[in-house]
């Protein structure tokens, strides 16, 4: 089993930044892949960045391309989002997930969430 944690989520102005940190518990939890999804209201959860479990590879939505970083830290068993230059569309829940394989866009294929934490960009 793995637990996972998000915090630094909040109010930021357009082109402000946040950093998301999403702690993992569990026996094995830098031997996952983790991924960053995010929920608008009333929209479809969205693959928002993936990572390998080394951190050898990483991938971003198009729509957050050059502004947001995927990392992590196994020796903390914490994974990163550093949300920068962010705009009103960017407001959502954002999730951590946890996959005991590669990185996925695909929600469905995470095994394990954490609680979510809103991010709110006011214009």
């Amino acid at each position: 089993q793995v637990q996972l944690k998000e915090s630094g989520g909040g109010l930021v102005q357009a082109g402000g930044s946040l950093r998301l940190s999403c702690a993992a518990s569990g026996r094995t939890a830098s031997t996952y892949a983790m991924g960053w999804f995010r929920q608008a209201p009333g929209k479809e959860r969205e693959f928002v960045a993936g990572i390998s479990l080394i951190g050898s590879s990483t991938s971003d939505a198009d729509s957050v391309k050059g502004r947001f970083t995927i990392s992590r830290d196994n020796a903390k068993n914490t994974v990163y989002l550093q949300m920068n230059s962010l705009k009103p569309e960017d407001t959502a829940v954002y999730f951590c997930a946890a996959r005991n394989s590669i990185p996925s866009t695909k929600s469905y294929e995470y095994d394990y969430w954490g609680q979510g934490t809103q991010v709110t960009v006011s214009s």
